[in-house]
């Protein structure tokens, strides 16, 4: 049975910092590229970052590049998201899944709330 839970969202002030989190479970994570994608309030899904199955390389959303970094730890299943410099746009709902998506594989997803 596939997993994926995120964590680490919370509160954060415009300017601050969050690191997500997503542990895979259920599938062999090393074979897969993963994403992250974000749902702001009344809004559709935003893809954010990808990388790479192997962490070689790695791909951003105009909105987010230079300021979210995206890596893997394969022997953890877990994937990151380091978000930095956040503004009160970045505030949503963050996902994370395979690349391509794959439906059936959405968590729960955890919130991120940038706001002073």
């Amino acid at each position: 049975q596939v997993q994926l839970v995120e964590s680490g969202g919370g509160l954060a002030q415009p300017g601050g910092s969050l690191r997500l989190s997503c542990a895979a479970s259920g599938f062999t994570f090393s074979s897969y590229a993963m994403s992250w994608a974000r749902q702001a309030p009344g809004k559709g899904l935003e893809w954010v970052s990808g990388i790479y199955s192997d962490g070689s390389d790695t791909y951003y959303a105009d909105s987010v590049k230079g300021r979210f970094t995206i890596s893997r730890d394969n022997a953890k299943n877990t994937v990151y998201l380091q978000m930095n410099s956040l503004k009160p746009e970045d505030t949503a709902v963050y996902y994370c899944n395979t690349s391509p998506p794959r439906a059936r594989y959405w968590g729960q997803g955890t919130q991120v709330t940038v706001s002073s």
